[in-house]
């Protein structure tokens, strides 16, 4: 096993795999829902009807889109078809359409806003890939990057440990019988850029005006949304 959590290509095998108890296990967590919309709004405060959500999973990151924005287009993409499979079978208005296609090789632009929740440390080269987006939206779009970010904090990394080794990887082991997926969770995070990191990836990928916030209840300081500026 990687100690920074699964080899990039292998990830989505194992959201393939995991697909089918991944809305049950994330339900568990109480804020989880609240969170995407959280970030969703920060998103779209400043409007936007044509959005892509890059890495949608089962659709959670689709239907916080919706919640604040409801009549919104939005394309979403995922690189797992099983995980596009759990989203698909949930109803939704004829403005969205999923696509079984990796962030590395997104749908044509241009869009007004993007949303890329967990998807930036599941990344082979993320630069590159926010790079790639950054050209997809016009002048004056906007990212938001919905993500984990433990490194800066002490305590977050703490909670994040203790939570994952008591709560997620042990509920994982038992819904799916394998707990590999969320033992690259945990592993993951704690690799993944520090807040400030995360941030100049965003300035160097060309975006301007970047600002991040977190989230109330027990991920905050462990959950953020950092926003950036198509110039």
């Amino acid at each position: 096993m990687n100690p920074d959590g699964l080899p990039r290509t292998e990830v989505p095998a194992a959201f393939d795999a995991g697909a089918a108890a991944y809305d049950r296990l994330v339900g568990l967590n109480p804020g989880y829902h609240r969170d995407l919309r959280i970030s969703a709004r920060r998103l779209l405060g400043r409007g936007g009807r044509r959005i892509l959500d890059a890495g949608c999973g089962t659709g959670a990151s689709t239907a916080a889109l919706l919640a604040v924005a409801p009549g919104a287009r939005v394309t979403a993409i995922d690189a797992s078809a099983a995980m596009l499979a759990e989203a698909r079978a949930k109803p939704w208005p004829s403005t969205v359409d999923f696509r079984h296609t990796p962030a590395e090789e997104p749908p044509e632009g241009p869009f007004d806003a993007i949303f890329a929740a967990y998807l930036v440390r599941n990344l082979a080269d993320p630069d590159a890939t926010l790079r790639r987006l950054r050209g997809l939206l016009r002048p004056g779009g906007t990212i938001a990057l919905h993500e984990y970010s433990v490194r800066d904090s002490r305590r977050a990394r703490w909670v994040w440990n203790a939570v994952c080794g008591a709560i997620v990887i042990p509920l994982g082991r038992v819904a799916t019988g394998d707990a590999t997926l969320y033992r690259h969770l945990r592993r993951s995070v704690l690799a993944f850029d520090g807040l400030a990191d995360l941030g100049d990836r965003l300035s160097r990928a060309g975006f301007t005006d970047v600002r991040t916030g977190t989230v109330p209840g027990w991920s905050r300081g462990i959950v953020h949304t950092v926003l950036g500026t198509a110039p």
